[in-house]
Order: C-alpha cells, then structure tokens, then sequence
C-alpha cells in the first residue's frame, strides 16, 4: 500500500478537504478560486482521461506525485521540477508566541499581497479557507505569515511561509513555522512541507529547524493544449 503523501493531493481531496473537490473518483482537482492543485487517482487510461475532462481551456492546474507524471495528450507542462517532500521529525517546541495572531477573511487581501510579493507558492484571497493561517505585524502591517494547506489523515502540509522583504533576518519565519508545527503537532498530526529540489537554502534551513527528506516528488504545471 502506498503512503498517503505519495499521492497528497488525491488524498487530501477524497479524505479530509474531499469538500473543496470537484471532480469524481478517476480525478479531482480543488476549486480553481482556492488553489490550483489537482490530481488522479492513478496512472491508467480512465483517469488522465477524467483529469483531461477536469481542465478547461486556458485553465491551469498543478500537479505533484511521487511517481513521475503522465499527462493525457490534450494537456502541456509549462513547468516540470523535482520538489522535496519534508515530514517535521524534531522541531523545536515553544515557540515566542507573543505578538502571533490568527489571520481571518478580513486580512485576506493583505496576505494575498504578501505572498505575490515574497512568492511563497501559489496563494488565493481563499486559500486559507484550507486551514489556519497566522502572522505577525509590525507598526500595523502584516510582516510574515505561516499557514496550512492540503490535509490528510494523520498529516497536515505547512504553506505560505513568507516574510516582507523589509523584515526579513529577525527570525519571524522561523518562529511562525514552529508556532504553527506545534498547533499541528498538538492535534496529533505530522506536519509536512514541500520545496522545489533546487532551493537548496531553503532546504538546509527545514532541516535545521527538523525537517527531513522523505521522498523527491515530480512537480508539474500544465495547461490545455490550444
């Protein structure tokens, strides 16, 4: 039997964030207004069909796996990396939680700005809908924020990690990351994250903060073919 991260966006969507799915049981996707992960449920002929039929024209979706990618015909990569997958084995606890506060649908466009400025990965007005999402502000201003994003059983992924480029070396990324891996932690679930297998100092810093490699993923961005 395959691990649940092996596959973490079909897992996600037939199990804990099966609510925000569309699609059936060959292929999902997660509304586009939210993220635009989707995946299959395998490899065979029915299911890339079932993701062919998922995606619009002009639409673009992402997709990540542990086993490499096949695309049905009608669909291009516009990207195709290799990203890390890294489970939380032994992060500092206790982390400074003075001035940490919960984010809400009010501070959604302040933390839509962040993360199109910083590029911490794909991020929506909704994509915290998928789970808390917590920041730290200075003078009034969202500074650096820290939230979840796929679900399953057993694990939760640590997302939209980012700090303001006027902020940055006064240690508010890796006191939110803790602070979030606790809460995470604290349900009885592993927390986990990806990165692109080429951000190497983004990966030594994850593993100084006790984060270890459990699989290289395939990676992919596709849209429908004209």
């Amino acid at each position: 039997m395959s691990h649940p991260l092996d596959r973490p966006v079909w897992t996600a969507l037939t199990t804990r964030h099966a609510a925000f799915a569309e699609g059936g049981d060959h292929a999902r996707r997660y509304q586009p207004s939210i993220i635009p992960f989707a995946a299959t449920a395998d490899d065979g002929a029915e299911c890339l069909a079932a993701l062919d039929a998922l995606i619009g024209d002009g639409e673009t979706a992402f997709l990540v796996q542990s086993e490499p990618l096949v695309l049905p015909g009608t669909l291009q990569p516009n990207l195709t990396a290799p990203v890390v997958q890294m489970l939380a084995e032994a992060l500092p606890e206790g982390a400074d939680a003075a001035d940490i506060e919960l984010l809400t649908d009010a501070d959604a466009e302040e933390m839509l700005a962040l993360a199109l400025l910083t590029k911490p990965g794909p991020f929506t007005l909704r994509a915290a809908t998928l789970g808390e999402f917590w920041g730290v502000r200075i003078d009034g201003r969202l500074a650096a924020m820290c939230g979840e994003r796929m679900k399953q059983p057993g694990f939760s992924e640590l997302s939209g990690l980012c700090t303001h480029p006027d902020h940055r070396g006064r240690g508010l990324g890796r006191r939110l990351l803790t602070f979030v891996a606790d809460r995470i932690r604290a349900r009885g679930e592993v927390p986990y994250l990806h990165a692109y297998a080429s951000n190497t100092e983004a990966i030594r810093l994850y593993e100084t903060f006790g984060f270890r490699l459990r699989k290289v993923m395939d990676f992919a961005v596709v849209q429908r073919r004209g």
